[in-house]
C-alpha cells in the first residue's frame, strides 16, 4: 500500500450530543479514537486539543451543548461539531492570530494550528466545524489495546 492508496469506505468512530458536563469524557473518548485509527503522538495530541478548542465554543457560544462527529476516511481522521447557537461573527474565524491583549478569540486560532483542515460554514441558526488530520500509521487492529 503507497498511502494513497484507498483504506475502505468511511468509517463511523463516534457520534453523539455533548455538553458542559460532558466536555472531559468526550475529549478522552476522542484521543482513544485517534491513537486506535493511527494518529502519531504530536498529530493526536494536536488534534484533541484542536476538537477540545471547538467543542468547548459549542458550548460556551453556540447555545450550550452540541453534536460530535468523528469518521475515518481513506488515510484522514474527521471531525464535525454542529452546534445551534447564533452563528460565529465576522472577523472571528480563527484565520489571524489573535493580539496577545486580546481577551478570547484564540479558540478557532487554536484548533486551525491543532489540524491539517479547518472548515466553517455558520449562520443564524448555528455553525459546523469539520476538522481533519492525516493518519499517519496503520489502525490499531480491532481487540489490541
Amino acid at each position: 500500500m503507497t498511502g494513497a492508496e484507498p483504506i475502505g469506505p468511511r468509517v463511523d468512530l463516534l457520534t453523539r450530543d455533548f455538553d458542559f458536563h460532558s466536555l472531559v469524557p468526550l475529549r478522552h473518548d476522542v484521543q482513544r479514537c485517534g491513537a486506535r485509527e493511527g494518529l502519531g503522538e504530536r498529530e493526536l495530541y494536536l488534534f484533541v486539543v484542536a476538537v477540545n478548542e471547538v467543542t468547548t465554543n459549542a458550548v460556551r457560544h453556540g447555545g450550550g451543548k452540541g453534536r460530535i462527529y468523528l469518521w475515518r476516511e481513506d488515510h484522514r481522521l474527521f471531525c464535525r461539531v454542529v452546534d445551534q447557537g447564533p452563528g460565529i461573527p465576522p472577523g472571528r474565524f480563527g484565520e489571524v492570530r489573535p493580539a496577545p491583549d486580546t481577551l478570547g478569540g484564540r479558540g478557532l486560532w487554536l484548533a486551525r494550528q491543532g489540524c491539517e483542515s479547518l472548515t466553517l460554514n455558520t449562520g443564524a441558526r448555528g455553525s459546523i466545524v469539520t476538522l481533519s488530520q492525516s493518519i499517519s500509521n496503520d489502525p490499531v487492529p480491532a481487540g489490541e489495546p
